[in-house]
C-alpha cells in the first residue's frame, strides 16, 4: 500500500471516529470546516485550471451549506434562522456563480462569510451547546 493511500484511509477513519463522538455542536463546526476547506481546495483547483477538480469541490461546498441550512430550525429559531437560511441561499447562489464564471473573488467571499459564520458559532457558550439528548 502506499503511502498517499494509506494517507487517505487514516484520514476517512479519523473523521468518521470525530463524527461518531462529536456533539451536535462540534458537528456544525465540522460542516463549516468542510464547506471552507472545499472552497479553499476549488480555489487552487481554479488557479490550476482543473475545471473537473474545482466545479466537484465547489458541489461538495455547496451540499455542506445545504446540510447546515437543514439543520435549521426556522420555527424555534425565527427571524435569526430565517437570516442564516437566506445567507446560506446566498452563499450557494454565490459558490455556483464562481463555478459558472471560474471567479475567485467569488469564492472568496463565500469563504469570509462562512468564516463570520462560524467564528458566531465558535463563540457559543459551552452551556448552550446542544446535548445528544435533545
Amino acid at each position: 500500500m502506499n503511502a498517499s493511500v494509506a494517507m487517505k484511509q487514516y484520514r476517512q477513519n479519523h473523521i468518521q471516529g470525530g463524527v461518531e463522538t462529536a456533539s451536535p455542536h462540534r458537528l456544525v463546526q465540522m460542516l463549516m470546516e468542510g464547506a471552507l476547506e472545499k472552497i479553499l481546495a476549488a480555489k487552487g483547483f481554479m488557479a490550476v485550471n482543473d475545471v473537473a477538480k474545482k466545479g466537484e469541490h465547489i458541489s461538495w461546498a455547496i451540499s455542506i451549506i445545504d446540510s447546515l441550512r437543514s439543520c435549521l430550525n426556522v420555527e424555534a429559531g425565527g427571524e435569526f434562522a430565517q437570516n442564516l437560511t437566506s445567507l446560506y441561499n446566498y452563499m450557494e447562489q454565490q459558490l455556483l456563480q464562481a463555478n459558472i464564471k471560474n471567479d475567485p473573488k467569488l469564492l472568496d467571499e463565500v469563504g469570509k462569510l462562512m468564516i463570520q459564520v462560524k467564528s458566531g458559532w465558535d463563540t457559543i457558550p459551552q452551556e448552550h451547546h446542544f446535548t445528544s439528548s435533545e
